[in-house]
């Protein structure tokens, strides 16, 4: 069994001033497991909007959460707003937690379970795995979702069911022993490839939820995403 004292909760947020708060008020809410502490990474990634404004007040509304506030001042990328969480992050484990309301964060207990009984240094959330609320929405996302997975489990040999997840739980001295390269959407299939390749690693998957947005809404991937995602698959797996 594993104790440890503190997750790194990283929130890279482009232009989402309308729903950041309801996203922050959600983690705070939760109760991790074990007694288990919450740092609070949020990388502004040059938003257009109001975003840093709303970010800034609410870390002084909340001075009993911990709350570390990173801008960059350009535009660089998720995958580069991930890596800027990465590096600062101080517990002994760190996840990726967007801002938007697709992943609830209550469900961090999930895949912190898994670490704690000893048994993982990894762990990804799946929203293909399990009984879990699920969206229904965009047929050929989900299809581009499972044919990117597929390969990349092909090329990395694992089983995966979702390497596209946002939610991927790791031990953080491991991520910041990483080379990471992609700094927009091509993150996932990247350290994935990666942590693949580290002797012994041990690397879980458990379902969670998917409370997916529209365009409409704000969601920002689209079919490029799918062909750069490809790309990096066979990059970081073939010829890395």
């Amino acid at each position: 069994m594993e104790n440890f004292k503190k997750l790194s909760i990283i929130i890279p947020a482009y232009n989402e001033a309308r729903t950041i708060h309801m996203i922050l008020n959600r983690v705070d809410e939760v109760v991790l497991i074990n007694g288990i502490e919450k740092e609070l990474i949020l990388v502004n990634d040059c938003s257009t909007d109001n975003t840093e404004e709303v970010l800034l007040e609410y870390r002084n509304l909340h001075p009993h959460m911990n709350i570390q506030y990173v801008k960059h001042e350009v535009n660089q990328g998720k995958g580069a707003a991930i890596h800027t969480g990465i590096k600062k992050a101080t517990g002994e484990y760190l996840v990726i937690q967007d801002a938007d309301l697709e992943y609830d964060p209550e469900e961090l207990n999930k895949l912190l379970k898994p670490v704690i009984r000893g048994s993982a240094d990894v762990v990804f959330g799946s929203r293909f795995l399990g009984g879990n609320p699920h969206r229904i929405l965009f047929y050929w996302h989900s299809i581009g979702n499972k044919m990117l997975t597929r390969l990349s489990n092909i090329l990395t040999n694992l089983n995966l069911t979702d390497m596209e997840t946002c939610y991927k739980l790791c031990k953080t001295p491991i991520i910041q022993n990483i080379s990471l390269k992609e700094k927009r959407f091509g993150f996932e299939p990247e350290i994935t490839a990666k942590l693949a390749r580290i002797p012994e690693i041990r690397i879980y998957e458990v379902g969670i939820s998917y409370y997916g947005r529209t365009y409409q809404e704000g969601k920002k991937i689209g079919w490029k995403d799918g062909f750069r995602a490809i790309y990096c698959i066979l990059k970081y797996n073939l010829f890395s």
